[in-house]
């Protein structure tokens, strides 16, 4: 095993969105013994940093997939190593699309995170009110910023248009929202309550291909983690694809075998038979 890659909500951190002690433990305990460690999320860039000084990821270079697989950054350089947007043509096109639908459209560009109207991001999730903005926004360390029409500001490619709803309602108009942009874009949900916009071709999988290819590292090197529908090509890709316990069914059906969930310490349970 040369590299082992994590993506981060509902795999590497608990519900309680920690690192459990034992969980770090053996991370830094992989790292030194010369194993590349990788996150690879859905999230932005600028939220994975607090998670990587934390495994000490900049010590022992590991990498930042982010954007699903639209960016890769070395972290002890803050290099990109990949970077592959959407154009702003189409980009454009998406946000004109997703005026008629009833869900919360968020862009991100430098140190902002832009969207229609800061209130208006409550969703009913398990039965709470989330308001995803919000979460979306402090997660990714953004500052807030309203724009009346996202599709006329939108001026520079972009590598993710997220867009959250409630779970049932969009999992009843998915289908029409990435209808125009199949065979253009990679459409996908990331959780039930997420469905994201990247460049066609773009996944966790076609990341890992294409930085750890110059390195030497092979798929059968690579033990992959996930949790989540956008995580099945990369389980698919590495050589051991690993499913949480909680994670979606579909991805249970690809993955080489199963561990305990995120709060069970899933990942240090198959990291003890090799470490």
């Amino acid at each position: 095993m040369k590299a082992i890659v994590l993506d981060i909500d509902g795999t590497l951190l608990t519900s309680e969105k920690k690192i459990s002690p034992l969980t770090k433990e053996y991370l830094i305990k992989a790292q030194k013994k010369g194993i590349k460690l990788i996150l690879a999320s859905g999230r932005p860039t600028t939220g994975m940093w607090d998670i990587s000084e934390e495994l000490e990821m900049e010590k022992y270079n590991g990498l930042l997939v982010s954007y699903n697989g639209s960016k890769v950054v070395d972290c002890q350089s803050a290099t990109e190593l990949f970077n592959q947007p959407m154009t702003m043509e189409v980009g454009k096109q998406v946000l004109e699309h997703l005026k008629q639908f009833d869900v919360a459209v968020m862009i991100d560009k430098g140190d902002y995170m832009y969207v229609n109207d800061v209130f208006k991001g409550w969703i009913d999730y398990q039965g709470k009110p989330l308001n995803i903005i919000e979460y979306e926004a402090r997660g990714g360390k953004y500052k807030l910023c309203e724009k009346d029409d996202l599709a006329d500001f939108l001026d520079t490619p972009i590598n993710k248009i997220l867009t959250a709803g409630n779970p049932t309602y969009l999992a009843e108009v998915s289908e029409q929202m990435k209808n125009p942009f199949k065979n253009q874009l990679n459409c996908v949900f990331t959780a039930e309550f997420y469905f994201e916009f990247t460049a066609q071709g773009i996944d966790k999988a076609k990341a890992l291909d294409t930085v750890l290819s110059p390195l030497g590292i092979k798929r059968q090197d690579i033990m992959a983690f996930g949790d989540g529908h956008n995580d099945r090509t990369m389980l698919a890709y590495a050589g051991m694809g690993i499913a949480m316990d909680n994670a979606v069914d579909d991805l249970k059906k690809v993955a080489d075998r199963g561990t305990g969930s995120n709060d069970e310490e899933g990942i240090v349970t198959i990291l003890k038979e090799f470490l």
